[in-house]
């Protein structure tokens, strides 16, 4: 069985003394969640206060972007090994938002998977598709070439390490999300595609995660579906009351 893995992308909200008090309440909600992973992935500046909030906790705190390099002149970013000194165990790689706004390619997702790999960080891998690409009827075509672009460059040993979110675009943020077996069928496409490249066994264990506007009320149709691993939550991550909730579906 796949232990579920329940992950918050605060994206860029909250101060330290925020992140603090949202641990205060969102502890004991979930003390006893022992069913699936939490993650919570605040802003770099948040990280530090949130690796102490959760300290004695089942709770992992994880970035929200990894820099390719290990160390030098790259102005605004952030080392694997500087997350790793912090406490931070995971990181989000390739978000459809960095891909959208500041130029993230399949290529970049690659090397900025295999640095927080290096440095014992867990990458959560993200693929999916705009509206415009869903509508053309080109999901499957986009979710491939993602996989192959951004993770089909890893080794066997590499990949068993990472987490994958389907996150279709056209439903972060906006309101909409995909239906559970709109989802499941996306999650089945980027199963086999790494089934293809990485054989059966690693595509029965690898945890494929969707996020697109998961809330309390539609989390538990979404994890009903067998190829549904967990959830990359937005917006409702940012509640303690309401991600808990979600956590435990």
């Amino acid at each position: 069985m796949r232990k579920p893995v329940m992950a918050g992308n605060w994206k860029m909200y909250k101060t330290p003394a925020e992140t603090t008090a949202f641990f205060e309440k969102f502890r004991p909600l979930t003390e006893k969640s022992e069913h699936c992973e939490i993650v919570i992935c605040p802003p770099f500046t948040n990280l530090a206060a949130a690796v102490d909030a959760a300290k004695g906790s089942r709770i992992h705190v994880g970035a929200q972007n990894v820099a390719w390099a290990k160390e030098g002149a790259f102005t605004g970013e952030i080392s694997a090994g500087m997350l790793h000194a912090v406490g931070v165990t995971h990181t989000i790689v390739g978000h459809s938002e960095r891909r959208q706004y500041f130029g993230e390619t399949d290529a970049t997702v690659l090397k900025r998977t295999q640095a927080a790999l290096e440095a014992g960080l867990t990458p959560i891998v993200c693929v999916g598709e705009r509206l415009e690409e869903r509508e053309s009827g080109n999901t499957e075509k986009v979710l491939v070439s993602q996989c192959m672009g951004g993770i089909a460059g890893l080794s066997e040993a590499q990949f068993a390490k990472i987490v994958i979110a389907y996150e279709p675009v056209w439903a972060i943020g906006t309101g909409k999300t995909a239906t559970p077996e709109i989802a499941a069928d996306a999650h089945r496409v980027i199963r086999n595609e790494v089934r293809t490249r990485f054989g059966k066994e690693a595509a029965e264990a690898v945890r494929i995660l969707y996020g697109g506007s998961v809330k309390p009320d539609n989390v538990k149709t979404l994890m009903a579906q067998t190829e549904i691993d967990g959830s990359l939550v937005g917006g409702a991550s940012l509640d303690a009351v309401s991600f808990a909730s979600i956590v435990n579906f």
